[in-house]
């Protein structure tokens, strides 16, 4: 008979979401993500039946929780530029006072496993499609109350937006300061 669980998924999934956002994919063992769950390898691959099952609840925990965070500022209060702008300018403060510079873990993901790990590239590109497409919702929204240019194409505009995101992210890990970042946004946000 099967002894029952005595902890929470959810809750060791988050530490070991913090662990590959961190380390990667492949510079986790499963031996750090045990001693940060606090579970045994019997318990892990019983629960999760790999290294790679566990990843990918935790990528799914990551696109639930912490991007959903970050995209909820684009429904504050404000005009379109000024939620646009302040998403990426929280972004920037974010990932510049991490003292590990990590990033995206969806980003991360990409960069590391993107062509090569068919859940994990499409579980990031979900991240990026459900970020352009708030970026998309914010713009209509801007072109509709004339504060956007309506002459110019929102579907491209949010695809600039994402990959400017995305670059600010990759940027982040190195820069020194907000500088260089946030002429970069304020330089884009210029074309709408």
């Amino acid at each position: 008979m099967a002894r029952p669980r005595k902890f929470k998924p959810e809750a060791v999934v988050e530490k070991a979401m913090e662990v590959f956002w961190t380390k990667g994919y492949a510079g986790t063992t499963p031996q750090e993500l045990g001693e940060r769950m606090g579970l045994g390898r019997g318990s892990l691959y019983n629960t999760f039946d790999s290294k790679h099952g566990l990843f990918e609840h935790a990528l799914r925990h990551y696109l639930e929780h912490e991007s959903v965070k970050l995209l909820a500022l684009l429904k504050q209060p404000g005009s379109a530029r000024q939620r646009l702008r302040g998403l990426m300018l929280a972004i920037i403060r974010v990932d510049l006072a991490d003292p590990e510079r990590r990033g995206c873990m969806a980003i991360n993901t990409a960069i590391e496993l993107a062509g090569r790990d068919e859940a994990a590239t499409k579980l990031a590109a979900r991240m990026f499609d459900q970020t352009e497409a708030a970026f998309l919702a914010v713009i209509e929204e801007g072109q509709r109350t004339g504060e956007l240019a309506a002459s110019l194409d929102a579907g491209a505009l949010a695809s600039l937006l994402l990959n400017t995101l995305t670059g600010l992210r990759v940027l982040g890990k190195t820069a020194q300061d907000a500088t260089r970042l946030e002429r970069i946004v304020d330089t884009v946000l210029k074309v709408f």
